[in-house]
């Protein structure tokens, strides 16, 4: 039997944690609550990536907060 240890990177970014996957997909996690982002996991993507996701998501927030 063998043991795999593979290594996890977590990112701390503008109040969220990116947690890469075994696959090369991430998980997004706000740290606290309350969310006001419910947690997404992203296609196969770069850190690079993962934070212009976030930053749409968050920007798209943003906008329907204002509009309201």
């Amino acid at each position: 039997m063998r043991v795999i240890s593979e290594k996890i990177t977590a990112v701390r970014y503008k109040g969220f944690i990116l947690l890469e996957q075994h696959n090369k997909t991430w998980l997004v996690r706000p740290e606290r609550s309350p969310m006001h982002l419910l947690p997404f996991r992203t296609p196969i993507c770069s850190l690079l990536e993962v934070k212009k996701i976030l930053d749409l998501k968050l920007s798209q927030k943003e906008e329907n907060i204002q509009a309201a």
